[in-house]
């Protein structure tokens, strides 16, 4: 691995460490455990679109069901000692796994179009399904758990959110290292011309369908640890879990976040929960901004919030006074654009508060 590349690990690292001590907030702490765990889901959504030129419509099914099966283990091993915790999101990587070989050997014989569709119709299917059988998937009112399980291991029983908080970060770090390192690995490279050219990918003897399948499987497992760190988060799953709304806002944030840059998914997921879990103590309009900022990348920054960063880095390096002048002009413009915007968005909805 390159001095750089090691040298953004070590500060990625240090920030998951040092998030805690500048946000010790009980309120604070949940939300980074929620972006922790978003993080993964975006990453392993971004291995199907990004990387592999896959969109799926239903993403959500293999972190819901594996939150599911988190759950149940936990329930199980209730009474025995914490440090089961720790592989828990392990046992949830596993159950994803195993529902993207099964849901994905039918997903992945087509592409493009004809895959969307087939996703779109499996998580409808799966969420109807979970309404069902509510021994297992406690029907509307899900399946709750504690995840303090037993004995405190070392010390640590995860009953505080500054513990559950760690359990999350070590497990993003390692997913997240597993995926960039599977980026450079022939199976990545193979799935980038998969997703280019299929044609040719095929013509130089591989199988665009196998590629696409094995990618799919290697998604839904860390899909499945994602969801089994929410269970762990949330303390119960319910059959929103498998929603396609839930699908729709892992899509969502990771298409905001960059999908053509490695770090852009966590960015995405960031600004995604910093929205739903802040912006919308303050305002009843957090999903129109949400929207609209959506609208806004597909228009002007396709590359996403991480394509803008790294344009604006790429322009910091030549950057004449001339130029700086004209950016700042162009910024408080900006700025007096939204100011107003969100003015008057905030005026319409306290005056339908008020009739």
């Amino acid at each position: 691995m390159r001095t750089a590349s090691k040298s953004i690990w070590l500060l990625f690292a240090l920030i998951l460490l040092a998030a805690p001590w500048l946000f010790p907030q009980s309120a604070a702490l949940s939300v980074l455990s929620q972006c922790g765990s978003m993080m993964i889901l975006a990453l392993s959504f971004n291995m199907l679109l990004g990387q592999s030129g896959m969109l799926s419509f239903g993403h959500a099914v293999y972190a819901g069901l594996a939150a599911f099966v988190a759950v149940h283990v936990m329930n199980r091993l209730a009474g025995g000692s914490s440090a089961a915790l720790l592989l828990v999101p392990l046992a949830g990587g596993c159950a994803g796994m195993l529902c993207g070989a099964v849901f994905g050997f039918v997903t992945t014989r087509k592409s493009g179009t004809a895959l969307s569709m087939i996703s779109l119709a499996l998580v409808e299917l799966v969420a109807a399904g979970a309404l069902m059988l509510p021994g297992w998937f406690g029907g509307e009112s899900g399946i709750s758990t504690d995840r303090v399980l037993g004995a405190p291991f070392l010390g640590v029983d995860f009953a505080s959110q500054l513990q559950v908080y760690y359990l999350i970060a070590f497990w993003l770090f390692v997913c997240a290292a597993a995926m960039y390192g599977l980026t450079h690995t022939p199976l990545g490279r193979i799935a980038n011309a998969v997703r280019d050219n299929p044609e040719r990918a095929a013509f130089i003897g591989y199988d665009p369908r196998r590629v696409r399948y094995l990618m799919f499987m290697l998604s839904a497992f860390f899909a499945g640890v994602g969801g089994a760190l929410t269970a762990i988060n949330f303390e119960i799953v319910s059959a929103e879990n498998l929603s396609l709304l839930r699908s729709a806002q892992i899509l969502l944030f990771t298409f905001i976040g960059g999908i053509g840059y490695f770090f852009g998914p966590m960015i995405g997921a960031v600004v995604g929960v910093l929205f739903s879990a802040l912006l919308s103590t303050y305002t009843r309009g957090w999903q129109l901004y949400l929207g609209l900022l959506f609208v806004i990348v597909v228009l002007f920054a396709p590359g996403g919030i991480a394509g803008v960063v790294m344009k604006a880095i790429a322009t910091w390096r030549h950057l004449t006074a001339a130029r700086l002048r004209q950016l700042a002009l162009r910024l408080a413009v900006l700025c007096l654009l939204v100011g107003g915007a969100v003015f008057l968005i905030e005026t319409l909805y306290r005056q339908a508060a008020s009739l």
